[in-house]
């Protein structure tokens, strides 16, 4: 899975990776002359005591060590562009996919995991790209070519490789196979510290109405321990992993310095060539333990690999057909229908509707109304295609929605849900998410409509005035009048009005429905509600129940044929909330 995403991505690069490539050989071959040269210099000019020779030689030395740092930072510069370009393309994309996605795909993934998703598995994945790019290029260039200067300097003692090199790729391999488990652990265990520590900030307010934080704290504190745990398991493999590889480059040396010393004595070979053999050595050992600090990156990578790609390899459930039909190209009516509509989520036993039929004209106010509980918030989520119906038809002039084009789709709908989300900026900016191009004065005449113009015009700076994530530092009422007019905004010829007037104050909810009427005159308004004043003058009224259709009419025709929504009426009319 990392190898896919690798070739995916850093395919776009490649003529950056062929300039680290090259950069990094010509480092390496600066590298691998330097220990040649010292051992030419002691050989030649120490023991014939000719300073001049040392003189121009270490020059020499000088100007392959300047070369070397300069390509080495030429190389790590490029080697971060790649790494860094990397990243931001994955990043991207998972964006853009996430943001494709229906309730169901982000549902199913969790929210707290594609964030962290994201965010640490990319980084995971752009750190090794960069080390890989600085190091893991460079390390068998340097082995490959140690290894040949080795034996160039002395055959014989060049044998102690063949046991150095294969004890330390059986000590590090023995490492990252158990890294691997563990890795996999941590990623999980990251994606539940962030979903604690998210429901834990969404709902402070309802923690501490309840008194709830010694749980709260406790319950973050077993998931920040067991992370702590794994971490602390992966972090001990790694620790044991460098003093091994020291160990054998230790030993390694050891023993090249007592064999060279034996062949030196006896004049089989020159102290120079001696001391470049170890240099070598050392070089061919340090290239193995940079290609080993890779190797340990690998596995968490490789991890977060898998998790990218299981959401790049996601297909939302929501997609544009082939070819679309855009709703400009229709009648400008708007008519709504629903036929024999039925709906089950994904893995549930039951339907949450089940043949739901009906007719939602322009002009016209249609309610839905029922207990909690019978599919009426899904039922108009079924318009906009945050779902698509599992059975029967949601049809816009007698298209299907599921062959119009998803965004003149949306653009022909001004939706209002049952939780309003404000976004972090100003007043102005989250009403012109409908709108981009809206004017100061469209924007009044949005809040004016909407009730909210008065207490916009009280908060300091007015349209100006600072929101919130969430809209956390205004009331819900007032939350839920910006989102209204937010969708007024636009001017849509379709209202969708998902229990949108709980939040509000009966007389407030009349004067708003009154200065709505001129607005949507000529719009198709859908109106999920659970108080009866609020709906009673709807041009038709649907009652539903477990997910079926048990009655529709006009208020008065309802109260005297429908049982469902007369009780609703009543105990509405006893506990006074019917105005």
């Amino acid at each position: 899975m990392l190898v896919r995403l690798l070739r995916t991505y850093l395919s776009r690069y490649r003529g950056l990776l062929v300039i680290v490539l090259v950069l990094q050989f010509i480092q390496a071959m600066a590298t691998l002359t330097l220990p040649s040269l010292n051992a030419d210099i002691i050989d030649n000019g120490v023991v014939a005591k000719d300073t001049a020779y040392i003189l121009r030689m270490g020059a020499v030395m000088l100007a392959v060590t300047l070369v070397q740092i300069i390509f080495a930072i030429a190389a790590t510069y490029f080697s971060a562009r790649v790494a860094m370009a990397f990243g931001r393309d994955v990043r991207g994309e998972l964006f853009h996919r996430v943001t494709s996605f229906s309730s169901q795909e982000v549902d199913r993934l969790g929210a707290p995991s594609l964030i962290t998703r994201i965010t640490n598995d990319v980084t995971q994945v752009q750190v090794l790209v960069l080390m890989g790019c600085t190091m893991l290029l460079a390390a068998p260039i340097m082995a490959t070519g140690g290894v040949v200067m080795a034996i160039r300097e002395d055959g014989p003692l060049s044998l102690i490789l063949l046991v150095s090199i294969p004890a330390l790729a059986v000590s590090v391999g023995s490492v990252v196979i158990r890294l691997v488990p563990q890795f996999e652990q941590m990623q999980e265990r990251i994606d539940r510290v962030n979903r604690v520590l998210r429901e834990q900030i969404v709902g402070l307010r309802v923690v501490r109405a309840f008194v709830r934080e010694p749980f709260e704290r406790e319950r973050f504190g077993r998931a920040n321990d067991e992370l702590t745990v794994t971490s602390l398991r992966a972090g001990k493999l790694m620790a044991f992993m460098f003093p091994s590889v020291m160990l054998v480059m230790n030993l390694s040396s050891a023993g090249a310095l007592l064999v060279g010393a034996n062949r030196v004595g006896s004049r089989a070979m020159p102290i120079g060539a001696l001391i470049a053999f170890l240099a070598y050595l050392v070089q061919i050992l340090m290239s193995v333990m940079m290609a080993t600090f890779v190797a340990v990156l690998w596995p968490r990578a490789a991890v977060s690999a898998e998790r990218i790609q299981e959401v790049l390899d996601t297909q939302p459930s929501i997609t544009n057909p082939e070819p679309a039909v855009a709703v400009c190209q229709l009648s400008e009516r708007n008519t709504v229908e629903f036929v024999a509509v039925g709906f089950r989520y994904p893995g549930a036993e039951a339907a949450v509707l089940t043949d739901v039929s009906f007719v939602a004209r322009p002009g016209e106010v249609t309610a839905i109304v029922g207990s909690t509980g019978s599919g009426k918030s899904t039922l108009l989520s079924l318009v906009p295609r945050l779902f698509d119906v599992t059975e029967g038809a949601v049809r816009i002039d007698g298209v299907d929605v599921r062959d119009l084009d998803l965004e003149v789709l949306w653009s022909h709908i001004g939706l209002v849900p049952q939780k309003p989300y404000l976004f972090s900026g100003t007043v102005a900016s989250n009403l012109r998410h409908s709108k981009p191009d809206a004017t100061d004065d469209e924007l009044w005449e949005a809040l004016t409509i909407a009730q909210a113009a008065d207490f916009v015009r009280a908060m300091p700076g007015g349209l100006d005035a600072p929101i919130n994530q969430g809209g956390t530092n205004v009331s819900g009422g007032q939350r839920q009048r910006l989102a209204i007019a937010r969708a007024i905004v636009r001017r849509p010829s379709i209202y969708l009005f998902d229990d949108s007037f709980s939040a509000l104050d009966l007389a407030t909810d009349a004067r708003l429905r009154a200065a709505l009427a001129p607005v949507t005159a000529h719009a198709t308004v859908l109106v999920v509600a659970q108080r009866i004043s609020t709906i009673a003058q709807a041009d038709q009224i649907l009652v539903l129940d477990d997910g079926r259709v048990v009655g529709l009419g006009q208020h008065d025709q309802l109260l005297a044929t429908c049982s469902t929504y007369r009780e609703i009426v009543e105990s509405q009319l006893r506990t006074g909330a019917v105005a």
